[in-house]
């Protein structure tokens, strides 16, 4: 079964459950931050990969993403928290190709808002053998154009389900990175950006294996 194929039996259920007025809703949030031209503005292949600071490992350990891709290609995948399914779908989907990721001497690095602890109980629960990592404050997903500020709107509906940002990222921000993946050569050049508004719809891992293999490829 397909990734996407998971996700929209997930949401297909979660609608039924949650109702058309709900749905809606999100829907709407969804198109209205398509609409906001951030996509123009965000990363994009052949752009250098910004320099990552402040990044905390599960442990609450400083991580350098940098030495990371100077000595190797890296698939980093940003999710939006682990209070949400249709990452850990992603992530588990990320973990099933880990091996293959790695024979091709690649790493993968996962990023989300939320604060180490949250970071480390991810890792836990979807059994995670790859570097979960915390960008509190959103350095990162800023420098990529990637983080939003969630709309007034949908704030409640958040904080009804448990999910209140500001608390659990730890920054005071209702602010969120698009699911966004990229597969950077190594040295730092992004050769595959594939970010999306819409958090229902993810990238096929495959896809992205595929942009690992055609940089690690010996010709």
């Amino acid at each position: 079964m397909s990734l996407q194929t998971e996700l929209s039996q997930f949401r297909s259920a979660w609608e039924a459950r949650v109702g058309e007025q709900i749905a809606r809703l999100i829907g709407g949030d969804i198109e209205d931050l398509r609409d906001s031209g951030i996509l123009d503005r965000a990363a994009r292949a052949g752009d250098a990969f910004p320099a990552a600071q402040h990044l905390r490992d599960a442990m609450d350990r400083p991580f350098d993403l940098s030495a990371l891709i100077a000595t190797k290609p890296v698939l980093l995948t940003f999710y939006r928290g682990g209070w949400c399914p249709y990452c850990n779908l992603e992530l588990r989907a990320y973990q099933a190709r880990l091996a293959e990721i790695e024979a091709m001497g690649a790493a993968l690095v996962a990023v989300s808002p939320e604060r180490p602890d949250h970071s480390l109980n991810t890792a836990e629960k979807n059994d995670l053998r790859f570097a979960v990592l915390s960008d509190m404050g959103g350095a990162l997903a800023s420098a990529l154009g990637i983080r939003f500020t969630l709309s007034e709107a949908v704030r409640p509906f958040y904080e009804k389900a448990g999910h209140a940002l500001p608390d659990r990222n730890g920054d005071g921000d209702w602010a969120l990175p698009m699911p966004a993946s990229f597969v950077i050569a190594r040295g730092g050049r992004i050769a595959l950006a594939a970010i999306e508004p819409d958090y229902r719809k993810r990238l096929e891992p495959r896809a992205a294996l595929d942009a690992l293999h055609a940089l690690t490829e010996v010709v």
